[in-house]
This record gives C-alpha cells, sequence and structure tokens, in this order.
C-alpha cells in the first residue's frame, strides 16, 4: 500500500518537528549542579574536576605522540589537534556539552588530516584514533549524567552521522573504528542517561516522602487539636446557655444574644466534628477519638517510661503550676494554655524517642520552665552520646520527629532550635508563648 500525500506530509512534519527539538536540545543552555556539589566532604566535591584534569593530562600527550608517531601527521597539526582532543575534558563536570563541541570538531578535523596529510595509514584505525575514541567515551559520561536524554539522543544521533560520512569518504580504510565508535559511544550515553534519571526518580520519591510526612503530622497536631477546642467551645455553649438563670433581671435582647452565642458555639462544634472526620485516618473508621489529651502532668511518667528503655533521664520543672517533677507536684497544668502544654508534651515525647532509637544508653536532661519575662514556656531536651558503642535501633529514622517539633513549635507560635552538641550529643530547645500571640520562626 502507497502511502497518501497527506500521510507523507503528516510524516515529514513530524519528522520535522523532532529535528528541530533535538537541535534545540544541542543549544539549550547548560545549567544545574556539578556532580557531588552537595557533598559536605571537600574531596568529594573537587573529585569529578580531578578525575577530568587526570584524563585531560594523561590523553593529551599520548594523542599528540600517537599522531606523530602513528600517523606521520605533521607536528604542526598533531600538537593542535591532539590537545584540542583532550584539554575540553577539564571541562567535563562543569560544561559537557560545550567540551562535546570542542572534541567533536577536533575529532572531524582530525580525522580529515590523517586522510589528507598522513603519510600512509595502514592498518592504523580511521577515522577514529584510538585515544580519540577514549576521550570521547569519558566524554560522554558526565553528558549524560548531567543533560536531559533529548541532548543524549542528539549527541548520539550527531554522531552516528558524522561517522557514516567520514565512512564514505574512505570505505576501505579499517571500518571496525567506525563500528566501535558508535557502539560504544551509544553505550556510555544510554548507560549514563540511565544512572541521572534513576537518580532524579529518587530525589522526586525523597520530596514527595517528605511532603506526605508534613502533611500526616499536621493532620495528626489538628485531630489533636480538635479535643483541646472543642473543650473551650463546649464550656462557651455552657456558659451561653445557663448565662440567663444565673444572672437575675437579664434583659430580653441580652437572652437572646445569649442564645445566638449558644447556637454558634453548637454550630461550630458540629462543623469541628465534620471536619474531624475528614481528618481521622481509614484505620480508625472514623470513629471520634475521646481520650483526653496528655499535658505537663504526664511528664514524669513520660521520663519514667524513657528509663525503663535505657536511657539515663532526668526532668527538671520550675515555674510550672501543679506539673510533675522536681520543683512541682503531681497534678494538672490546668492554668497553662492546653494548646501550649500539648505541644510541650509531645515535643519531650518526640524528643526522648529519638534518643531511644539513635543513642541508646545515653544521658538526657528533660528541662520544663516557665519564663514569666518573656511569659512563654521554655522546653530543653538536651542528650549525651550513647554510653557505650553500640548499633542504634534504627539507623534511618522516618522523618516525623523534627516535623513534628516544627509543626507543633510554629502553631503556637514559637521559636524551635536543633542541633549537635560539643560532645556528640544532641539538644532540643522550644519557647513557646503563653499568650498564643508572639510569631514565631522554627530555627
Amino acid at each position: 500500500m502507497g502511502i497518501s500525500e497527506a500521510g507523507a506530509g503528516r510524516l515529514w512534519a513530524a519528522v520535522r518537528r523532532q529535528g528541530v527539538l533535538l537541535s534545540e536540545a544541542l543549544a539549550v543552555p547548560e545549567t544545574g549542579e556539578v556532580p557531588l556539589a552537595r557533598s559536605s566532604r571537600a574531596w568529594v566535591r573537587l573529585l569529578p574536576h580531578v578525575l577530568g584534569f587526570a584524563a585531560a593530562a594523561a590523553l593529551l600527550p599520548t594523542g599528540v605522540v600517537v599522531l606523530l608517531n602513528d600517523y606521520g601527521l605533521p607536528g604542526g597539526l598533531a600538537g593542535p589537534l591532539g590537545a584540542a582532543s583532550a584539554a575540553p575534558l577539564l571541562l567535563a563536570a562543569a560544561r559537557p556539552l560545550a567540551a562535546w563541541y570542542i572534541v567533536f570538531c577536533a575529532n572531524v578535523l582530525t580525522a580529515l588530516a590523517l586522510l589528507v596529510w598522513a603519510d600512509s595509514l595502514g592498518d592504523q584505525a580511521w577515522p577514529w584514533p584510538p585515544p580519540a575514541i577514549i576521550g570521547y567515551l569519558l566524554l560522554c559520561l558526565p553528558l549524560a549524567l548531567r543533560r536531559p536524554r533529548r541532548t543524549t539522543i542528539a549527541v548520539w544521533l550527531v554522531t552516528v552521522v558524522a561517522a557514516v560520512l567520514l565512512g564514505l569518504l574512505s570505505p576501505g580504510r579499517s571500518p571496525g573504528s567506525n563500528v566501535l565508535f558508535v557502539v560504544l559511544s551509544g553505550v556510555v550515553l544510554l548507560l549514563g542517561g540511565a544512572v541521572r534519571e534513576r537518580s532524579e526518580a529518587q530525589h522526586t520519591t525523597e520530596v514527595e516522602r517528605a511532603r506526605r510526612t508534613l502533611l500526616e503530622e499536621r493532620a495528626r497536631i489538628a485531630r489533636e487539636l480538635h479535643d483541646v477546642v472543642a473543650h473551650h467551645m463546649s464550656v462557651i455553649t455552657v456558659q451561653a446557655d445557663s448565662a440567663p438563670y444565673r444572672i437575675e433581671g437579664v434583659p430580653e435582647a441580652a437572652r437572646a444574644e445569649f442564645a445566638a452565642i449558644a447556637g454558634t458555639a453548637r454550630q461550630s462544634l458540629a462543623e469541628m466534628r465534620r471536619l474531624l472526620g475528614v481528618l481521622r485516618s481509614e484505620s480508625s473508621g472514623g470513629d471520634p477519638q475521646l481520650a483526653p489529651q496528655p499535658g505537663l502532668g504526664e511528664l514524669d511518667a513520660l521520663v519514667e517510661s524513657a528509663v525503663r528503655a535505657g536511657v539515663a533521664a532526668r526532668l527538671t520543672v520550675s515555674g510550672v503550676p501543679g506539673a510533675a517533677g522536681e520543683g512541682g507536684a503531681a497534678g494538672e497544668s490546668g492554668e497553662l494554655p492546653q494548646a501550649v502544654t500539648l505541644s510541650a508534651y509531645r515535643i519531650v515525647q518526640e524528643a526522648l524517642a529519638n534518643v531511644v532509637r539513635h543513642a541508646p544508653g545515653a544521658e538526657a536532661a528533660v528541662t520544663v520552665a516557665v519564663d514569666a519575662d518573656r511569659g512563654a514556656l521554655r522546653v530543653e531536651i538536651v542528650n549525651g552520646p550513647a554510653s557505650a558503642p553500640a548499633r542504634p535501633l534504627e539507623a534511618h529514622g522516618t522523618g516525623h520527629g523534627l516535623i513534628g517539633m516544627r509543626e507543633r513549635t510554629r502553631l503556637v507560635g514559637g521559636t524551635l532550635d536543633t542541633g549537635r552538641t560539643a560532645d556528640g550529643g544532641f539538644r532540643v530547645a522550644a519557647v513557646l508563648p503563653l499568650d498564643g500571640t508572639t510569631p514565631g520562626e522554627t530555627a
């Protein structure tokens, strides 16, 4: 069956469009980071540049000598062409596409020069001398690691076209060099592209995992705060409903106002319950969780559980009415905002859990105090290194701990500071405003 004119036109348009895209891929400015640029070690960051320098230093004199001795190319041509084929490897880590332009043109000019000026090629490889093949392959690897797939395809197609055209100029001269050059360059570009795409996929997965962890932690905080806010809304409802009966001589307008307040509060409670149903996990079946939320009164039991897990933890509480620990009596911390005490409890809980997971057997000091001058609750958890060399219970955490601390601190407008201590331990310090109006920033 023949192809109609319309079909041929569409096919030609598609070919032209792909050709334009491939040509544009070779003209896109180079951006992005040098491989290993984010490493914390200086020698690792310098490694790509060192490898490029080593490759250029090894291939430059080798290429010049091969062109002079093995191919008989005049020194006035062998020197510049050998240098142009190897020196751009210095740019391979930072500007691989620019280096490819120089090396590719130098290799094509070298093939033409050998065909014209060489005394006798004999059995020597042509059109690509062995040093040129090695340098080209070494350049293809960083090019595939840095550039998108379309660019690597365009580079390989240009390589194939150049090899075919040079082969047509002298069909009887070493066809094996051409085949080897094309096949090996395609394999290196393919492997490098596969490594790059796999790395990009892993990065995308990590970003999505961090985003999902953050959303899960925020939903968990919202579920817990539901009980806190619901308690206050219930108090408002009861007070508004009972005010006309507790206060004598309340005018009718005030009675109506109290009734409106109670109705609004009940409506808000209903909306909150619907919102909570959305936030509940599927495993809970949507049933309301009515267990009371913990506060500073449960810190003593929390620290004792950490001690049973092998952490030498101690608790110091000062200035907190009714809290457990040294400086306070066990009881309810009702005089402090419940959102603040819940956040403080969860921060201590996450910090001690991290000590158990990552520094088993370490000593930990938990300090909770009211800073009257700043009108804030200060929470600090400091742990030392593990008491003995031991494998952590978890080599890689879930990422919820620090994220949860930051979210809970931001919720009440506080500040959070975390980091390693000089002795190899870890410190978590939070300042939680008691009025909830001081804006905070997480460190």
